[in-house]
């Protein structure tokens, strides 16, 4: 397993951007499947987003689409999701997740290591 440590969350207005981390540590994170999940008050986690550990292939929930993007570097054993044309729909707590899946999964299940989750506060 690795460690996974997200950044970035904050408040901001609805149509802005933010770029969220999530930093890997204690092991070699290029094997691993990344993605982003997020949970909104009152709801249950949901999918945003997934990049497979060869870098070439992404997931997008529909609600994100066109407006998310995740990309990684593995130099920096950091993964990003940067978000765009925010709305107050995406205010939710943010989770990273990873594992040594071959493929890009959708389903929390599939991962096995979490991070602690960063804030994401989109003001109407």
């Amino acid at each position: 397993q690795v460690q996974l440590v997200e950044s970035g969350g904050g408040l901001v207005q609805a149509g802005g951007s933010l770029r969220l981390s999530c930093a890997a540590s204690g092991d070699t994170f290029s094997m691993y499947t990344a993605g982003w999940f997020r949970r909104a008050p009152g709801k249950e986690r949901e999918f945003v987003a997934a990049i497979i550990w060869t870098g070439d292939k992404s997931w997008y929930a529909d609600s994100v689409k066109g407006r998310f993007a995740i990309s990684r570097d593995d130099a920096k054993n950091t993964v990003y999701l940067q978000m765009n044309s925010l709305k107050p729909e995406d205010t939710a707590v943010y989770y990273c997740a990873a594992d040594r899946v071959p493929s890009v999964s959708t389903a929390e299940n599939a991962y096995d290591s979490w991070g602690q989750g960063t804030q994401v506060t989109v003001s109407s």
